[in-house]
């Protein structure tokens, strides 16, 4: 019981820093190192290991358990000095996991510098912030397109970036959220499907997607909930998830895009630009109306709600457990 109140206070704890501070600039965030990680390990791999198709994937698998295994004993280790010194000690480190693991906050601050240019008819502001937010090229893209990048990536990640490490520290504290970070970050950098990540990030992309298949999903039900309870259309964003879900070829991103563009009332996706090569998508969700810069002010307001949705519900879970 003791346990599981820990870890309901830690959430909170968290969660709060996180709506407080964001992502300070004077911090070194764990996950620019564990990006530091990736980048030197795949370049010894790729020395090592080869360049033949067979080469790629196996040492795609070494870079996926290697990257995850070594995330997972230093934020093991560090927790487990930080208990043995105190109580306390292991609540704020604990705490300060479950914040540098959240990205809600940081989340609404990037996307809204992407409004701000919008509304002053900065196009070439615009593009340069959404870049910094997206994968995907950002130089064709008129203020229709900057916006639509907008808002799918704050709908995505309100996923990545907020649901799916909540769940996995509700299920196994910050070490498991560390777990999932680790190849969420390993998707984000070497799960590209061209020439040069196709063989070698397949394994990388394929446990982000085992990963993600559940939060996903909580996140689109918990997104339809806060739809609900911020006043938007919550009843076409049931729809189009029902219909529009699977219109990706990850079977997780559009499960919250479709919510989010149902909510909202407009048409996501589309065919987009990576690395020079034009991609052929499909859309998600109506074109009911003519998108808008306040389209990524509503998307933030959906990333809040969900967001609380989201940590209720999963204090809720560790009251129930405590209570077995």
């Amino acid at each position: 019981m003791g346990d599981r109140i820990l870890l309901a206070a830690v959430l909170m704890s968290g969660f709060l820093l996180d709506l407080v501070f964001g992502d300070p600039q004077f911090l070194y965030h764990p996950v620019r190192l564990i990006g530091r990680l990736i980048q030197w390990l795949e370049g010894g791999i790729r020395k090592r290991w080869g360049q033949r198709e067979r080469q790629l994937l196996l040492g795609g698998v070494v870079l996926a358990v290697m990257v995850s295994g070594i995330t997972v004993f230093f934020s093991w280790g560090i927790l487990a000095l930080c208990r043995m010194a105190s109580p306390g000690l292991f609540y704020i480190a604990s705490a300060f996991s479950c914040y540098q693991l959240l990205a809600v906050k940081s989340l609404k601050t990037e996307s809204m510098k992407v409004y701000d240019p919008l509304c002053r008819g900065d196009l070439f502001g615009a593009r340069k912030a959404v870049s910094m937010i997206v994968g995907r090229d950002t130089e064709r893209l008129d203020s229709e397109g900057v916006i639509k990048a907008a808002v799918e990536t704050v709908a995505e990640n309100t996923s990545d970036g907020v649901v799916a490490p909540l769940f996995y520290m509700a299920i196994g504290g910050p070490v498991l959220g560390w777990f999932y970070k680790a190849v969420n970050t390993m998707d984000s950098m070497v799960g590209y499907k061209n020439e040069r990540y196709l063989y070698f990030g397949r394994a990388a992309a394929r446990m982000d997607d085992v990963l993600n298949f559940i939060p996903s999903r909580l996140s689109a039900v918990f997104m339809i909930c806060a739809a609900f309870f911020l006043g938007m259309d919550w009843k076409h964003a049931w729809r189009i998830w029902r219909r529009d879900r699977l219109n990706h070829k990850s079977p997780n991103s559009a499960q919250t895009e479709s919510v989010c563009a149902g909510a909202l009332r407009i048409q996501l996706a589309g065919d987009a630009w990576y690395f020079g090569t034009l991609y052929k998508k499909k859309t998600i969700g109506d074109d009911l109306r003519p998108v808008e810069p306040e389209d990524i002010k509503r998307a933030g307001r959906l990333l809040y709600g969900t967001a609380y949705v989201a940590l209720a519900a999963f204090l809720a879970l560790q009251a129930v457990l405590a209570l077995k």
